[in-house]
C-alpha cells in the first residue's frame, strides 16, 4: 500500500523539483577587464575581473570557484577558492578572480613568441552559488587576450641591455 502510494507520487515530486529548478535563473557572468598586475623571477600575478548579473528577485551567494586558464591553448593555472561573496537580486557584482602563473610556464609562452599587444587565452570557470532552493553551480567559458605592459615584453630588456653596452666608458 505504501509502496503504491510512493510509487504514485514519484512522477508529481519530479515535475514539481524541476518547477523549482526552473524557478532559479542562472547569473550572466561577463568578462570586464583582464589586468597583468605584477611580475617577479617565480611567475606573474594576473586579475580577471568579473562581472556576475542576478536576473532573480532573490539574493544569491557565491560560495566559491574553481578554475582552468590556458594561455596560446597552453594548460598554465588550475585552482579554486571557497569564499563567500553576495550576489544581490536584480543587480551586478563585481569579482575579482586572481591567478598565478609560474615562471616555468610563462618561457613555455615565449617560446611561442605570442604578439604582446594580444595573448590569447581561455578560462573555463565553475562558480558554486547559494540560493534560497540549494546549491547551483555555474559554468563560465571565456575566451579573450590581453596586452603584456612595455615594462613586462621581452623587447624592453632587450633594449635596455642595448642601452647599456652601447653607452660608452
Amino acid at each position: 500500500m505504501i509502496r503504491r502510494i510512493l510509487c504514485s507520487l514519484l512522477p508529481a515530486l519530479f515535475l514539481l523539483a524541476a518547477g523549482c529548478a526552473s524557478l532559479i535563473q542562472a547569473p550572466q557572468v561577463t568578462l570586464k577587464r583582464t589586468n597583468l598586475i605584477g611580475m617577479d623571477t617565480s611567475g606573474a600575478d594576473l586579475e580577471f575581473f568579473l562581472g556576475i548579473s542576478n536576473p532573480n528577485s532573490f539574493d544569491l551567494s557565491l560560495l566559491g570557484y574553481t578554475y582552468d586558464l590556458r594561455v596560446m591553448t597552453l594548460p598554465l593555472a588550475a585552482s579554486g577558492l571557497q569564499s563567500t561573496l553576495p550576489i544581490p537580486a536584480e543587480r551586478e557584482t563585481d569579482m575579482r578572480l586572481p591567478v598565478r602563473v609560474k615562471f616555468g610556464d610563462l618561457l613555455e609562452i615565449l617560446k611561442r613568441r605570442p604578439d604582446p599587444a594580444k595573448v590569447p587565452y581561455h578560462i573555463s570557470a565553475r562558480l558554486h552559488l547559494k540560493s534560497p532552493l540549494g546549491e547551483i553551480v555555474v559554468p563560465v567559458e571565456m575566451d579573450g587576450s590581453f596586452a603584456l605592459p612595455e615594462t613586462y615584453r621581452p623587447s624592453f630588456y632587450l633594449d635596455r641591455f642595448r642601452d647599456i653596452f652601447s653607452q660608452g666608458p
